[in-house]
């Protein structure tokens, strides 16, 4: 479906000043415009809205047949018939012919020239003279590399373009012949040519193909004809020679086919490849990979002449990679880069876009309300003229490419509009006599010729389906001039200004909430997208207004989303984060009362929000707005509200607010415990301890673990990449610390925080540097190794606990706070405690370690295994590291105390195995003479 806007995609509109009714023209690279006429090509400039100036013009040899610009070698290439044969001939260096007398150079296409000659070429326009075996028919010039395809009645010819080197400051452009591929059983009328991808078209029939590098490309390969399909038109039931049937009385019609991928090499079409180039290093050898065929019948139902259902227009476009908005690209490459390929072609009534890299698909149909006669294809429209009018249809390019960049545009972070999105006619623009199009830059270029009288050149029906010859829309000719043409240059607007007329449009459906709104503004984004993946030809102050349109686009699309109440509701997510829009600016937008004055929210927006504060933002609401954000979700999205709350965006919500909205809750179809813990975390902001500790005494400890457990952000926020613990944590810290160590454990072991997570939060909540650990954080980690860790994880606990036991045994520094757990309750609950070594009971029982804590330190450091951890403190001393100074000083006052209290023996017993004899040899010499000491 193809739906009508009445925009204004058109803007100026001049004559080009050419004396004779022009029979072929083209555009291309920054200003250039050739018309062809007679035996004459009139170069024009171009540029901006002023007048369309002559530049230079030089004769040919013949009439010209066919023209192709290429922006690489800016080059022109034209077939040329003279005495009834057709020659192929590029103009290079067009732009220093000054006069029409000038002298021009002409020379063979690989034709070696000289040192001396140097100068001439430089200052000279140049003809490269190319002969080929068979008439010409069809040109195509690739817009990357600029290679120039050939067509002919059974062949495609591929010109490689080199430059030949003629000094070092000195180069000309050149040609080299270097592929033919031989094709059976259509006869190209239309060929298109991109970066090894090779459209052709007949009457009724389009093959798209690829050429392929071979992998053994840097090999020496003897040529050897690669046949991909040997089927001929067999595999439709029907022999070769019935199909070659000529009869006056009947016409063979063949059904339609489409046949995409590999399955398309049976189409009975043969590719044969020979490779024509020179022993070259850089010269690749190809094989075809065959993408898409597609065959249409003839409607002879209506009765109507052959010409009349002809296809026309095809057209390869590439678009680039450029790095879109939502790109993760910090630097891009000046080089072009395929990022995506289209392919059109047009029936008079119906026009098909297929995308064809990665995978065949086609994209839309374009169902025109005249009989087309030709169509140009753009990044941001299609153009199509019929007798009398100018037609413009929004295109899926951009969408489709934008997937091509990032498969993972259409997520909560990025949106694109969808490519299958229907279609829309912009504008329909009278022009008397319209006969042919062309396109380049933002220059629509018509040939009108206003002869309502005039007889369409006669034909003799076809005997059977073969195909026309031409690449351009053929125009009747005379000897002599007729009156009634003009070649007008219609430049498209802005694409900024056309923006700005769809979102102006687009507030005409704006209170209707329907899907209109979202279509419009949906090809205003697509405009602005297409636009800025062709940044390379913006000026910075263009590229700069475009993203603005962009992200402004995003914030409207953003509205429609949050306000509509659809499928793709979520959407209202993305497009308002690429809209760069604070979630503030957001609310302020979004208070859009009903009729009768009450408030509805849409799912879109309720959906942004919750997002929005569940992913910590480094936002603060203000008190206004977070008292709305809770009012919508008390309205829209009850159950939510203990969440909401928790955000560190509603930092500033009034806690009477809250628990006022938290009352009505009605606790028995979600969570009452997280409704209890929220608030008992509120009545906490708010000073209120007695409605504090009757809601934490509602429920018991474990059901308590369970709600932080289910709302981590009671206890632990991030703001501006910083862990910050709550209010709450700080409060139970001092009050309940086995309830605030059990609920970090349960967070962990749900994977709500990681362990280096749960480590700064201890140290931040405690108000200790990162080199101090707090009684909270070990009492943690005793937590952990009495729950049980993985195997990867255990050693490193082990090491942990030891380390700060050791610290503290050998500083003789108490615990910050008196520990949960005694060595008793870890020796009870968890295997890893072992039974405590005689040599511990003689330390404990010394009359110098009377303290308590110090007692209980060396009892819980004796299983920790002191046989396997000594070893694990060697073992990360000889590692180094910044820690390492640390863990020696650790493991020399450890053994200076161990060395005095203990027997030889035992203390043998402890030392690891290995390790440097030299080190330990001072304790064990200690150790050994300190009776005959005493």
């Amino acid at each position: 479906m193809v739906q009508l806007y009445n925009l204004h995609p058109f803007g100026s509109q001049q004559v080009v000043p050419c004396k004779l009714e022009p029979e072929r023209f083209c555009g291309g690279g920054r200003d250039a415009l050739f018309v062809a006429a007679g035996c004459k090509v009139e170069a024009f400039a171009v540029a901006g809205q002023e007048l369309c100036q002559p530049r230079c013009a030089f004769s040919t040899l013949g009439r010209v047949l066919c023209l192709a610009y290429s922006e690489a070698g800016d080059y022109l290439a034209a077939i040329e018939e003279k005495n009834k044969a057709a020659f192929l001939r590029v103009y290079v260096n067009w732009r220093s012919k000054r006069t029409e007398n000038c002298r021009v150079c002409i020379r063979m296409v690989g034709h070696k020239v000289e040192a001396p000659f140097s100068d001439t070429f430089r200052d000279q326009m140049s003809i490269i003279e190319m002969p080929l075996s068979e008439a010409p028919m069809c040109i195509s010039c690739c817009p990357v590399k600029g290679d120039l395809l050939v067509g002919c009645s059974n062949k495609l010819v591929l010109f490689s373009l080199k430059y030949q080197i003629i000094s070092e400051e000195f180069s000309i452009l050149d040609f080299e012949r270097s592929l033919i591929i031989h094709i059976d059983n259509i006869i190209p009328v239309e060929i298109s040519f991109c970066v090894g991808y090779v459209a052709l078209m007949s009457d009724l029939e389009v093959l798209i193909m690829k050429l392929e590098s071979d992998p053994k490309s840097g090999e020496s390969v003897n040529y050897q004809p690669h046949k991909t399909n040997n089927s001929g038109k067999q595999t439709e039931g029907i022999s070769n020679e019935t199909l070659q049937l000529e009869s006056d009385d009947f016409v063979i019609c063949q059904k339609p086919m489409e046949l995409l991928g590999e399955k398309s090499s049976q189409s009975g079409i043969s590719v044969t490849l020979e490779s024509t180039g020179l022993a070259d290093k850089n010269i690749k050898y190809y094989h075809v990979q065959h993408l898409l065929y597609k065959r249409f019948a003839p409607d002879i139902s209506s009765l109507v002449l052959a010409d009349d259902i002809k296809l026309h227009s095809l057209q390869l476009l590439p678009i680039y990679q450029t790095g879109s908005p939502t790109s993760d690209r910090k630097k891009l490459s000046q080089e072009k880069e395929l990022l995506s390929l289209f392919c059109f072609f047009s029936l008079p009534h119906v026009g098909y876009l297929y995308m064809v890299v990665k995978s065949v698909e086609l994209m839309s149909v374009y169902q025109y309300p005249e009989k087309s006669q030709q169509a140009v294809l753009t990044p941001q429209f299609l153009h199509v003229i019929t007798s009398n009018n100018l037609q413009c249809f929004t295109v899926r390019c951009s969408a489709a490419a934008a997937r091509e960049e990032d498969p993972y545009v259409d997520t909560t972070l990025k949106a694109c509009p969808p490519v299958s999105m229907d279609v829309c006619a912009l504008r329909i623009q009278l022009f008397i006599g319209l006969k042919a199009i062309c396109h380049f830059k933002n220059h629509i270029i018509l040939l009108t010729k206003a002869d309502p009288e005039a007889i369409p050149e006669r034909r003799e029906p076809p005997k059977r389906p073969l195909s026309r010859k031409g690449t351009s829309v053929k125009l009747k000719t005379s000897p002599v001039a007729e009156a009634g043409w003009n070649l007008y240059i219609v430049d498209t607007i802005s694409p900024v200004q056309l923006y700005k007329e769809m979102v102006d449009y687009s507030n005409t459906y704006k209170t209707a909430r329907t899907q209109s709104c979202i279509h419009l503004l949906s090809e205003a984004h697509l405009l602005v997208r297409a636009a800025l993946m062709d940044a390379s030809q913006l000026e910075p102050a263009e590229k700069a207004e475009l993203l603005e349109a962009f992200k402004e686009s995003c914030g409207h699309l953003g509205d429609c989303y949050s306000r509509l109440d659809t499928q793709y509701s979520h959407l209202a997510l993305p497009y308002y984060k690429m809209s760069g829009l604070s979630m503030a600016e957001v609310l302020t937008r979004a208070d859009w009362p009903l009729e009768d004055g009450s408030q509805k929210y849409e799912r879109g927006l309720i959906f942004y929000i919750n997002h929005s504060l569940c992913e910590n933002l480094d936002e603060e609401l203000s008190e206004e707005l977070a008292a709305k954000v809770v009012q919508m979700f008390h309205v829209a999205e009850p159950k939510q509200l203990p969440h909401i709350l928790c955000s560190p965006s509603m930092k500033n919500i009034n806690p009477v607010t809250a628990i006022n909205y938290l009352s009505k809750l009605d606790t028995s179809g979600f969570s009452s415990i997280l409704v209890t813990l929220t608030k008992a975390a509120m009545a906490l902001k708010m000073g209120d301890l007695d409605m504090h500790r009757n809601e934490m005494k509602s429920h018991p400890e474990m059901k308590l673990v369970c709600g932080f457990i289910l709302e981590p952000r009671l206890l632990i926020q991030q703001r501006r990449g910083q862990i910050v613990p709550t209010e709450l944590a700080v409060h139970l810290k001092d009050t309940q610390p086995g309830l605030l160590v059990a609920s970090v454990l349960g967070l962990q072991k749900n994977n709500k925080i990681g362990i280096e997570e749960a480590d700064s939060f201890f140290k931040v909540l405690c108000g200790k540097d990162k080199d101090t650990i707090p009684q909270l954080l070990v009492d943690l980690w005793e937590a952990q190794l009495m729950a049980g860790l993985p195997d990867g994880l255990l050693q490193e606990l082990f090491f942990k606990l030891t380390s700060q036991y050791i610290w503290r045994l050998s500083k003789m520094q108490p615990p910050d706070t008196t520990p949960l757990r005694t060595s008793e309750d870890l020796i009870n609950a968890c295997s890893h405690y072992g039974l405590i070594y005689p040599w511990v009971n003689v330390l404990i029982s010394s009359d110098s370690l009377a303290d308590k804590s110090y007692t209980e330190d060396l009892s819980k450091l004796q299983t920790l295994w002191w046989k396997k951890l000594l070893p694990e403190l060697c073992h990360r001393i000889k590692c180094g590291g910044e820690k390492g100074q640390l863990y020696l000083s650790s493991l020399k006052e450890t053994l200076s105390v161990v060395a005095v209290e203990l027997e030889l023996r035992d203390f043998l017993n402890v030392l690891p195995e290995d390790g440097t004899a030299a080190f330990f040899l001072p304790y064990l010499l200690y150790c050994s003479r300190k009776k005959s000491l005493t």
